[in-house]
């Protein structure tokens, strides 16, 4: 299954991209976005579940509950 997003793009990134596909790095765009997003949602996923933890452990050391 997949969703079709419109989105604006800054003109240099497209231009960088379109290099990277042009020189064999990537079949396409999507392929660029999809790896792109997928990249910034795995690097991202510890700062989150951090950010849970740190605030679970303050509302438990303030004793509340």
């Amino acid at each position: 299954m997949t969703t079709s997003i419109r989105t604006n793009i800054p003109d240099r990134l497209v231009q960088q991209a379109a290099i990277l596909v042009n020189d064999g790095w990537a079949s396409d765009l999507d392929e660029i976005l999809i790896d792109a997003l997928r990249r910034y949602l795995s690097s991202h996923s510890a700062e989150l579940s951090e950010t849970f933890v740190r605030e679970d452990l303050e509302w438990g050391l303030r004793g509340n509950g």
